[in-house]
């Protein structure tokens, strides 16, 4: 074991550890401009896709085969997803990477959207049933915080009614606190109610943390 190479090898920017082992995705927080106004564009997901019916922000899986980069993705799936033009996207940066307690990473990148009007964008109907923008300003009020508690689980069930063994504790011989589901800390869920929609969970939570950046010291 080399010190000085150990040293070299140490990340300059400290990431999540392990990340290759969750499922990572990349959103756009898309921002567009009305009247010198900006709007965050939101989605509603079309029923046929997991998590139909929910608001998010245009994104989704990286895709190894595909994607050099998260940035890539979350370009990608805009283009995907609204039909839009490469060039009427214009990063401006990324936020702190957010880690889903599910086994999910989320790069939020904040990009604007060139559009002049938003009911000419074709968005992809097989994956969107709607678009539409509500001012960031909007969201300058508090959302409601609950809470939810999710647990390790060292077994399941399984449709049959069988129980699949993920962790055999008691073959590893790990103390009997967790021989069932341990853990349980408290996590907030943030809700906006808007005149649109309930947006909710990983989206509200990335709504939250943005105004947290775009209006610290001007709140």
């Amino acid at each position: 074991m080399n010190i000085e190479t150990i040293k070299k090898q140490l990340p300059k920017c400290p990431n999540i550890m392990g990340k290759e082992e969750f499922i990572n995705t990349a959103v756009l927080v898309s921002l567009v401009d009305v009247k010198g106004d900006y709007h965050f564009l939101f989605e509603e997901r079309a029923s046929s896709i997991r998590q139909g019916g929910e608001i998010c922000f245009p994104g989704g899986f990286y895709q190894e085969s595909v994607d050099k980069t998260l940035k890539q993705t979350a370009i990608r799936e805009t283009i995907e997803e609204l039909s839009v033009d490469e060039s009427q996207i214009e990063i401006i940066g990324n936020m702190d990477t957010l880690l889903a307690p599910m086994g999910v990473t989320v790069d939020p990148f904040v990009g604007i959207i060139h559009i002049e009007d938003i009911s000419k964008v074709q968005y992809n109907k097989n994956e969107v049933a709607r678009i539409f923008l509500l001012p960031v300003s909007y969201f300058k009020t508090t959302p409601d915080i609950y809470q939810v508690k999710l647990k390790a689980h060292p077994y399941e069930k399984q449709p049959n009614g069988e129980t699949k063994i993920l962790l055999p504790v008691k073959e590893l011989g790990l103390p009997e606190r967790y021989h069932n589901a341990w853990g349980g800390v408290p996590l907030n869920v943030y809700v906006y109610k808007t005149p649109e929609a309930m947006i909710w969970g990983l989206t509200a939570k990335i709504v939250y943390y943005f105004l947290k950046i775009a209006f610290s010291g001007n709140a």
